[in-house]
């Protein structure tokens, strides 16, 4: 006789009526003395298995009562359709087999927990349904990066983490490197990508990107994951055009695709529905001018801090772009605004419901003089730009982009309170473990 199948739980509707094995961690535990029930995840999914004491060995029996929270085992049985069990499928299980024991003191017990403690024991965390919902919502999120650019004819360019050429004014972490001197850790892949357009004409960069900023707001994190696209030939407007329609296109993905864990998760679905294009657009001034009629106190020239972003988005349904930042405020490689020399093309794409940016981007200074202006102007080493300026000294072109915060961009999708739950693992200012 052959042995029973392995099956993920995702998989067990097809074995309905089958004999099969299914492997994972136990969730909860009950017994009326004759029937007892196992529940248990194996990543894809819940089952509950059904044990009928006069059905099932005095050995499978017996192993049931030593079951504990979170013992991994396996658990043979017949599969059968149940549209009141989760997943559609309960087992009438026949075989237990416990393949590695959790002692009593698992630390996450079914009551309330403190973040601090829940942070401490991520590792664990990261196995609660909650948790599970929003990485497999992060993972669809990330999938549709790909595919949306894969799509479009991009292609993936690689940049370096190491780098000795910097990207923005924000905080650095930095490290000898042999004879080179200090290595830093990469703020942004852009300066190479806008080297990987001028050869593919269009790509993108995905990957992880670090910012010493002494920062404890619910939306800052000292790694975090960033996909930048750099477009050859695109200006400011088009730059928008295709930031809007990669959001909606996330947006409207995990809709389609995860509704059942943002609904797991407490998602108000109705906010997400209405992202799409197109979003609004503000020209910063104007955005000034707004702000200060709601009682802030930022004057022109300042950047916009998170309370005048969500004074903005307050009035309106969809994202919004602010567009033509002051040059001041802003990172040097922007183009400068020929209708207002005071400003650069730029834009900072606002989430609705108070999430702030998740995007910034810009048409890049395309002239070679007035970006040795803005590096010398900034107090940056302009030997660290050479290769950089090259790009503008054979063969310039208009070109954008822009760069899409990943772990920002789950939480706004997933209506999170705080960006530490986006990533499996926050790196904070007072965070390095586990």
């Amino acid at each position: 006789m052959s042995s029973p199948t392995f099956a993920r739980i995702d998989e067990l509707k097809s074995h309905a009526g089958q004999t099969v094995t299914v492997r994972g961690w136990v969730t909860h535990l009950r017994s009326s003395g004759k029937v007892a029930f196992v529940v248990l995840r194996d990543g894809s999914g819940s089952l509950q298995a059904v044990l009928v004491k006069n059905q099932v060995s005095p050995e499978t029996w017996t192993l049931f009562s030593e079951l504990t929270q979170e013992s991994s085992i396996a658990v043979t049985g017949e599969v059968r359709l149940d549209d009141r069990a989760p997943g559609g499928v309960e087992m009438g299980a026949k075989e237990l087999e416990l393949i590695g024991r959790s002692p009593l003191d698992y630390p996450i017990q079914p009551k309330e927990h403190g973040i601090d403690f829940l942070m401490d024991n991520r590792h664990f965390w990261l196995r609660s349904p909650r948790q599970v919902a929003i990485m497999r919502i992060r993972n669809e999120i990330e999938q549709a990066i790909h595919d949306f650019f894969y799509e479009r004819g991009f292609i993936r360019v690689d940049t370096p983490i190491l780098t000795a050429a910097i990207g923005e004014r924000s905080g650095l972490f930095s490290t000898e490197y042999f004879d080179e001197g200090n290595a830093y850790l990469a703020q942004t892949g852009q300066l190479y990508g806008e080297a990987a357009a001028a050869a593919l004409g269009k790509i993108y960069t995905f990957g992880p990107t670090f910012r010493a900023e002494k920062s404890k707001t619910r939306r800052h994190l000292t790694e975090f994951w960033m996909i930048e696209p750099e477009v050859a030939f695109n200006d400011s407007a088009a730059n928008m055009r295709l930031q809007e329609d990669f959001v909606s296109y996330l947006v409207q993905r995990c809709l389609e695709r995860r509704r059942a864990e943002l609904l797991e998760i407490g998602r108000a679905l109705a906010p997400p529905e209405r992202e799409k294009p197109p979003f609004h657009r503000l020209d910063y001034t104007d955005a000034i001018t707004l702000i200060q009629k709601k009682g802030s106190e930022t004057k022109w020239g300042d950047d916009l801090g998170a309370e005048d972003e969500s004074l903005i988005v307050a009035d309106y349904d969809r994202p919004v772009f602010v567009m033509n930042y002051p040059k001041e405020a802003k990172a040097f490689y922007m183009k400068e605004n020929p209708a207002d020399p005071r400003t650069v093309l730029c834009d900072d794409l606002l989430a609705t419901e108070g999430y702030g940016e998740i995007i910034g981007g810009s048409q890049r200074e395309d002239d070679y003089d007035k970006l040795v202006a803005r590096i010398k102007h900034e107090g940056l080493p302009i030997e660290a730009y050479d290769w950089y300026l090259d790009l503008r000294r054979y063969g310039t072109f208009v070109h954008a982009g822009f760069g899409l915060g990943l772990e920002r961009t789950v939480a706004w999708i997933c209506g999170l309170q705080h960006i530490r739950e986006a990533i499996p693992f926050a790196r904070m200012m007072h965070r390095l473990r586990p």
